[in-house]
């Protein structure tokens, strides 16, 4: 093949090895030429450019089945009862939240083979079913690939079997551009640039739902993203949804998520400018903290919001407490869960994350000023400085 891609023989190929033509949404095949587009700018090899074809086969043919599942078996009518977000600033301890809240027998939360290969519903898997091996080969692959990715999110030991964020189930949507989905391609997969709509990507978050839902014995939802600017969107989607809101240091988020993107990219595409990095990841944070202090809904009524502090000093206690607020009770089998869970996954175990604050003071950064500029949010949060490098 040339050194670029072309969208409609992608879209074509897709269609004709599937036999399969809806792909639950008319403006998808406009949006991927889009995507296309941004990989063709790139400048890749050639053999990346063919591993860029074979993920959006991989991502076009899922994306085919999956909207055909809905026509040959009744998800749609699954209900979502109540589910029950975590979300915060990155780095802000929301992992943790979820895979505490995941080992209640009771809940249910998204796994990385399910989203990666969601069709057929797994409820209706087979014996000898192989999603799951495929996945754990899969971020096997990944592990090898950015393997400092460990030291500051080791829950990629779980392989197949890991917490995707929210935000994965819409990959196929090509809204975004994942290392979970692109990490085969020799580009920093986490990108702007591409169509979002909020309404439609929780459409699609909940039709994954339902098909991971479907033929299984009902529990409840407990699920992580990055939802501060969508809560409109979220809420009208779950209006029965409530949401923990962790809140961090600003200073300490913008450092901490500097130095784990640049270990995730420097393993996927080479080094990385730390420089630029931080200036990114301040001006995100920047943008995310500047959002939650001007959007009403930040005080809606169901979101119950903790200190990042509070929640480390004692995670099953915070867990107890959300599960309060939402009206449910904390077992004492599920929180027995927790604590061995916290006893025998300690967060070092594949080597201590290191990052330190003299990322932002290198590119020209004061702490007192900055601290000062985050000081309505801490004040607002009750959210102290923390005193760490």
């Amino acid at each position: 093949m040339s050194e670029s891609l072309d969208a409609a023989a992608l879209l074509a190929r897709a269609e004709a090895e599937t036999g399969l033509r809806d792909y639950g949404d008319p403006t998808l095949p406009e949006r991927f030429g889009i995507a296309v587009d941004h990989i063709n700018a790139q400048q890749m090899t050639q053999d990346g450019y063919r591993k860029a074809a074979d993920v959006c086969h991989w991502l076009l043919t899922t994306r085919l089945e999956f909207f055909a599942d809905r026509e040959r078996f009744p998800v749609a009518d699954e209900v979502i009862d109540r589910p029950m977000f975590v979300t915060g600033e990155p780095r802000s301890g929301t992992t943790l939240m979820h895979a505490l809240m995941s080992v209640d027998p009771e809940a249910r939360a998204l796994r990385f083979w399910e989203v990666m290969y969601p069709s057929p519903p797994p409820g209706l898997a087979e014996p000898g079913d192989e999603r799951r091996a495929r996945a754990d080969a899969d971020w096997r692959e990944i592990n090898a690939k950015a393997p400092k990715w460990l030291h500051s999110h080791p829950y990629n030991d779980m392989l197949g079997d890991g917490l995707p964020e929210d935000e994965r189930t819409w990959a196929f949507d090509f809204r975004v551009m994942t290392p979970t989905a692109w990490w085969r391609v020799p580009m920093q997969t986490v990108v702007g640039g591409l169509p979002t709509d909020a309404a439609a990507q929780y459409r699609i978050h909940k039709a994954m739902l339902a098909q991971l839902q479907y033929a299984r014995p009902r529990r409840h939802w407990v699920l992580k993203g990055f939802h501060g600017f969508r809560l409109a969107e979220l809420f009208d989607t779950y209006p029965d949804a409530s949401l923990l809101w962790l809140h961090r240091d600003p200073v300490q988020v913008a450092a901490s998520r500097t130095m784990m993107m640049a270990d995730i990219l420097e393993g996927l595409v080479g080094p990385v400018d730390l420089h630029a990095a931080a200036r990114m990841h301040l001006d995100l944070t920047r943008a995310s903290i500047a959002n939650t202090m001007t959007n009403p809904m930040v005080d809606d009524p169901r979101i119950l919001h903790v200190r990042y502090t509070d929640f480390i000093a004692d995670p099953v206690g915070t867990v107890r407490k959300y599960y309060a607020f939402t009206g449910r009770t904390l077992t004492d089998e599920a929180a027995a869960r927790m604590r061995d869970y916290l006893a025998n996954n300690k967060g070092d175990r594949h080597g201590k994350f290191r990052y330190s604050t003299s990322l932002l003071t290198d590119i020209g950064e004061d702490l007192d000023t900055l601290h000062a500029e985050f000081r309505p949010f801490r004040d607002r949060f009750g959210v102290e400085i923390e005193n760490r490098g």
